[in-house]
Protein backbone atom coordinates (compact mmCIF):
# COMPACT_ATOMS: atom_id res chain seq x y z
CA UNK A 1 0.00 0.00 0.00
CA UNK A 2 1.51 3.31 -1.14
CA UNK A 3 0.32 6.88 -0.68
CA UNK A 4 1.28 10.06 -2.53
CA UNK A 5 0.41 13.13 -0.46
CA UNK A 6 0.49 16.61 -2.02
CA UNK A 7 -0.08 19.45 0.39
CA UNK A 8 -0.45 23.17 -0.44
CA UNK A 9 1.86 22.87 -3.45
CA UNK A 10 2.89 26.14 -5.09
CA UNK A 11 5.00 26.12 -8.26
CA UNK A 12 6.41 28.89 -10.46
CA UNK A 13 8.23 29.05 -13.79
CA UNK A 14 10.77 31.66 -14.82
CA UNK A 15 9.73 33.96 -17.68
CA UNK A 16 11.17 37.11 -19.25
CA UNK A 17 8.96 39.10 -16.90
CA UNK A 18 10.16 37.15 -13.86
CA UNK A 19 8.75 34.24 -11.88
CA UNK A 20 5.20 33.32 -12.89
CA UNK A 21 3.06 31.35 -10.41
CA UNK A 22 1.38 28.33 -12.02
CA UNK A 23 0.24 26.11 -9.16
CA UNK A 24 -1.46 28.04 -6.36
CA UNK A 25 -1.98 25.59 -3.53
CA UNK A 26 -2.74 22.03 -4.65
CA UNK A 27 -3.92 19.42 -2.14
CA UNK A 28 -4.27 15.84 -3.36
CA UNK A 29 -3.83 12.30 -2.01
CA UNK A 30 -3.43 9.26 -4.27
CA UNK A 31 -3.44 5.76 -2.76
CA UNK A 32 -2.52 2.41 -4.27
CA UNK A 33 -5.29 1.06 -6.46
CA UNK A 34 -6.94 4.45 -6.94
CA UNK A 35 -7.31 6.28 -10.24
CA UNK A 36 -7.58 10.06 -10.07
CA UNK A 37 -8.52 12.00 -13.21
CA UNK A 38 -7.21 15.56 -13.40
CA UNK A 39 -9.30 17.54 -15.88
CA UNK A 40 -9.24 21.16 -16.91
CA UNK A 41 -8.78 23.63 -19.76
CA UNK A 42 -5.46 24.48 -21.42
CA UNK A 43 -3.13 26.46 -19.21
CA UNK A 44 -4.74 25.42 -15.95
CA UNK A 45 -1.57 23.81 -14.55
CA UNK A 46 -2.24 20.11 -15.12
CA UNK A 47 1.05 19.34 -16.89
CA UNK A 48 2.91 21.60 -14.47
CA UNK A 49 1.71 19.35 -11.67
CA UNK A 50 2.94 16.26 -13.53
CA UNK A 51 6.41 17.62 -14.29
CA UNK A 52 6.82 19.15 -10.85
CA UNK A 53 6.15 15.76 -9.26
CA UNK A 54 8.66 14.14 -11.62
CA UNK A 55 11.36 16.72 -10.79
CA UNK A 56 11.66 18.75 -14.01
CA UNK A 57 14.14 21.60 -13.29
CA UNK A 58 12.04 24.16 -15.18
CA UNK A 59 9.44 24.13 -12.41
CA UNK A 60 10.38 25.77 -9.12
CA UNK A 61 8.61 24.60 -5.96
CA UNK A 62 8.02 27.74 -3.92
CA UNK A 63 6.14 26.09 -1.04
CA UNK A 64 4.28 22.97 -0.05
CA UNK A 65 5.16 19.31 0.46
CA UNK A 66 5.02 16.09 -1.54
CA UNK A 67 5.41 12.79 0.33
CA UNK A 68 5.52 9.26 -1.04
CA UNK A 69 5.00 6.77 1.76
CA UNK A 70 6.25 9.44 4.16
CA UNK A 71 9.45 10.19 2.21
CA UNK A 72 10.09 13.74 1.00
CA UNK A 73 9.78 13.58 -2.78
CA UNK A 74 10.93 17.17 -3.27
CA UNK A 75 14.28 16.35 -1.66
CA UNK A 76 14.89 13.55 -4.19
CA UNK A 77 16.66 13.77 -7.55
CA UNK A 78 14.76 12.65 -10.64
CA UNK A 79 16.31 9.16 -10.61
CA UNK A 80 15.64 8.80 -6.88
CA UNK A 81 11.96 9.57 -7.49
CA UNK A 82 11.86 6.84 -10.14
CA UNK A 83 13.49 4.32 -7.82
CA UNK A 84 11.06 5.30 -5.07
CA UNK A 85 8.24 4.21 -7.37
CA UNK A 86 7.13 7.28 -9.33
CA UNK A 87 6.56 7.08 -13.08
CA UNK A 88 5.70 9.75 -15.64
CA UNK A 89 4.23 8.97 -19.05
CA UNK A 90 4.99 12.16 -20.95
CA UNK A 91 2.60 14.00 -23.22
CA UNK A 92 5.41 14.46 -25.75
CA UNK A 93 7.92 11.60 -25.36
CA UNK A 94 11.40 12.53 -26.57
CA UNK A 95 13.43 10.70 -29.21
CA UNK A 96 16.64 8.91 -28.17
CA UNK A 97 18.48 8.07 -31.41
CA UNK A 98 20.91 5.14 -31.26
CA UNK A 99 19.34 3.55 -28.15
CA UNK A 100 17.11 0.58 -28.91
CA UNK A 101 13.82 0.11 -27.10
CA UNK A 102 14.99 -3.27 -25.74
CA UNK A 103 18.22 -1.83 -24.29
CA UNK A 104 16.40 1.19 -22.91
CA UNK A 105 13.80 -0.91 -21.12
CA UNK A 106 16.28 -3.35 -19.56
CA UNK A 107 18.61 -0.52 -18.49
CA UNK A 108 15.69 1.32 -16.87
CA UNK A 109 14.51 -1.83 -15.09
CA UNK A 110 18.03 -2.51 -13.80
CA UNK A 111 18.44 1.08 -12.56
CA UNK A 112 15.13 1.01 -10.69
CA UNK A 113 15.44 -2.46 -9.16
CA UNK A 114 19.17 -2.28 -8.48
CA UNK A 115 19.84 -5.58 -10.24
CA UNK A 116 19.43 -6.72 -13.84
CA UNK A 117 16.35 -8.88 -14.46
CA UNK A 118 17.07 -12.50 -15.46
CA UNK A 119 17.35 -12.42 -19.23
CA UNK A 120 15.11 -15.40 -19.95
CA UNK A 121 12.16 -14.17 -17.90
CA UNK A 122 12.75 -10.57 -18.98
CA UNK A 123 12.51 -11.40 -22.67
CA UNK A 124 9.31 -13.32 -21.99
CA UNK A 125 7.84 -10.40 -20.02
CA UNK A 126 8.72 -7.87 -22.74
CA UNK A 127 7.27 -10.01 -25.51
CA UNK A 128 4.10 -10.64 -23.52
CA UNK A 129 3.58 -6.94 -22.78
CA UNK A 130 4.28 -5.94 -26.38
CA UNK A 131 1.88 -8.55 -27.67
CA UNK A 132 -0.86 -7.31 -25.33
CA UNK A 133 -0.29 -3.77 -26.64
CA UNK A 134 -0.38 -5.09 -30.23
CA UNK A 135 3.16 -3.97 -30.94
CA UNK A 136 5.22 -5.60 -33.70
CA UNK A 137 8.18 -7.60 -32.26
CA UNK A 138 10.60 -5.58 -34.44
CA UNK A 139 9.60 -2.51 -32.42
CA UNK A 140 12.06 -3.60 -29.71
CA UNK A 141 15.04 -3.01 -32.03
CA UNK A 142 14.03 0.49 -33.11
CA UNK A 143 15.58 3.58 -31.53
CA UNK A 144 13.50 4.99 -28.69
CA UNK A 145 10.65 7.09 -30.13
CA UNK A 146 12.62 7.86 -33.32
CA UNK A 147 10.17 7.99 -36.20
CA UNK A 148 7.37 6.66 -33.98
CA UNK A 149 3.79 7.63 -34.68
CA UNK A 150 1.78 9.23 -31.89
CA UNK A 151 0.14 5.90 -31.12
CA UNK A 152 3.47 4.07 -31.04
CA UNK A 153 4.92 6.60 -28.61
CA UNK A 154 1.98 6.26 -26.24
CA UNK A 155 2.04 2.45 -26.43
CA UNK A 156 5.74 2.59 -25.58
CA UNK A 157 4.98 4.71 -22.51
CA UNK A 158 2.46 2.13 -21.29
CA UNK A 159 4.92 -0.66 -22.10
CA UNK A 160 7.39 1.04 -19.75
CA UNK A 161 4.72 1.38 -17.07
CA UNK A 162 3.86 -2.31 -17.28
CA UNK A 163 7.47 -3.50 -17.10
CA UNK A 164 8.78 -1.03 -14.50
CA UNK A 165 5.79 -1.54 -12.16
CA UNK A 166 5.74 1.84 -10.36
CA UNK A 167 3.83 2.58 -7.17
CA UNK A 168 2.39 5.83 -8.55
CA UNK A 169 1.95 6.45 -12.29
CA UNK A 170 1.36 9.95 -13.66
CA UNK A 171 -0.11 9.83 -17.17
CA UNK A 172 0.09 13.25 -18.82
CA UNK A 173 -2.53 13.42 -21.60
CA UNK A 174 -1.90 9.85 -22.69
CA UNK A 175 -4.95 10.15 -24.97
CA UNK A 176 -3.48 13.08 -26.91
CA UNK A 177 -3.13 12.34 -30.62
CA UNK A 178 -4.61 8.84 -30.47
CA UNK A 179 -7.21 7.48 -32.85
CA UNK A 180 -10.07 5.37 -31.49
CA UNK A 181 -8.29 2.02 -31.94
CA UNK A 182 -5.04 3.20 -30.35
CA UNK A 183 -6.95 4.82 -27.49
CA UNK A 184 -8.68 1.53 -26.75
CA UNK A 185 -5.42 -0.47 -26.81
CA UNK A 186 -3.59 2.04 -24.59
CA UNK A 187 -6.49 2.18 -22.15
CA UNK A 188 -6.60 -1.60 -21.96
CA UNK A 189 -2.90 -1.52 -21.14
CA UNK A 190 -3.42 0.92 -18.29
CA UNK A 191 -6.28 -1.18 -16.92
CA UNK A 192 -4.16 -4.32 -17.15
CA UNK A 193 -1.35 -2.72 -15.14
CA UNK A 194 -3.83 -1.44 -12.55
CA UNK A 195 -5.21 -4.95 -12.05
CA UNK A 196 -1.81 -6.62 -11.89
CA UNK A 197 0.10 -4.19 -9.68
CA UNK A 198 -2.46 -2.11 -7.73
CA UNK A 199 -0.68 1.04 -8.91
CA UNK A 200 -2.06 4.45 -8.00
CA UNK A 201 -2.80 6.44 -11.17
CA UNK A 202 -2.93 10.19 -11.72
CA UNK A 203 -4.54 10.56 -15.15
CA UNK A 204 -4.32 14.03 -16.71
CA UNK A 205 -6.67 14.76 -19.60
CA UNK A 206 -8.73 17.45 -21.31
CA UNK A 207 -11.48 15.16 -22.49
CA UNK A 208 -13.74 12.46 -21.16
CA UNK A 209 -13.19 10.01 -24.03
CA UNK A 210 -10.37 8.12 -22.28
CA UNK A 211 -12.58 7.88 -19.18
CA UNK A 212 -14.98 5.71 -21.18
CA UNK A 213 -12.27 3.04 -21.04
CA UNK A 214 -10.49 3.89 -17.78
CA UNK A 215 -13.01 4.49 -15.01
CA UNK A 216 -11.67 6.95 -12.41
CA UNK A 217 -12.40 6.67 -8.72
CA UNK A 218 -12.07 10.44 -8.33
CA UNK A 219 -12.27 13.40 -10.71
CA UNK A 220 -10.58 16.72 -9.92
CA UNK A 221 -11.28 19.87 -11.93
CA UNK A 222 -8.14 21.99 -12.32
CA UNK A 223 -8.58 25.72 -12.93
CA UNK A 224 -6.02 28.52 -12.49
CA UNK A 225 -3.53 26.27 -10.70
CA UNK A 226 -5.99 24.98 -8.13
CA UNK A 227 -8.48 22.17 -7.71
CA UNK A 228 -11.81 23.90 -8.22
CA UNK A 229 -14.10 20.91 -7.66
CA UNK A 230 -13.85 17.21 -6.82
CA UNK A 231 -16.17 14.27 -7.30
CA UNK A 232 -16.61 10.82 -8.75
CA UNK A 233 -17.05 9.63 -12.34
CA UNK A 234 -20.31 11.55 -12.55
CA UNK A 235 -18.36 14.81 -12.45
CA UNK A 236 -16.63 13.85 -15.71
CA UNK A 237 -20.02 13.27 -17.28
CA UNK A 238 -21.13 16.70 -16.13
CA UNK A 239 -18.02 18.27 -17.69
CA UNK A 240 -18.80 16.47 -20.93
CA UNK A 241 -22.18 18.19 -21.02
CA UNK A 242 -21.35 21.58 -19.54
CA UNK A 243 -17.66 22.21 -20.23
CA UNK A 244 -15.46 24.38 -18.01
CA UNK A 245 -17.17 27.75 -18.45
CA UNK A 246 -18.70 27.92 -14.99
CA UNK A 247 -15.30 27.31 -13.38
CA UNK A 248 -13.54 29.86 -15.58
CA UNK A 249 -16.19 32.47 -14.77
CA UNK A 250 -15.79 31.98 -11.02
CA UNK A 251 -11.98 31.99 -11.30
CA UNK A 252 -11.95 35.40 -12.97
CA UNK A 253 -14.74 36.92 -10.87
Amino acid sequence: MSTLEIRDLHVSVETKEGAKPILRGVDLTVNSGETHAIMGPNGSGKSTLAYSLAGHPKYQITSGTVLLDGADVLAMSVDERARAGMFLAMQYPVEVPGVSVSNFLRTAKTAIDGTAPPLRTWVKDVRGAMDALRMDPTFAERSVNEGFSGGEKKRHEILQMELLQPRIAILDETDSGLDVDALRVVSEGVNRVREKTDVGVLLITHYTRILRYITPDFVHVFVDGRIAEEGGPELANRLENEGYDRFLTSATA
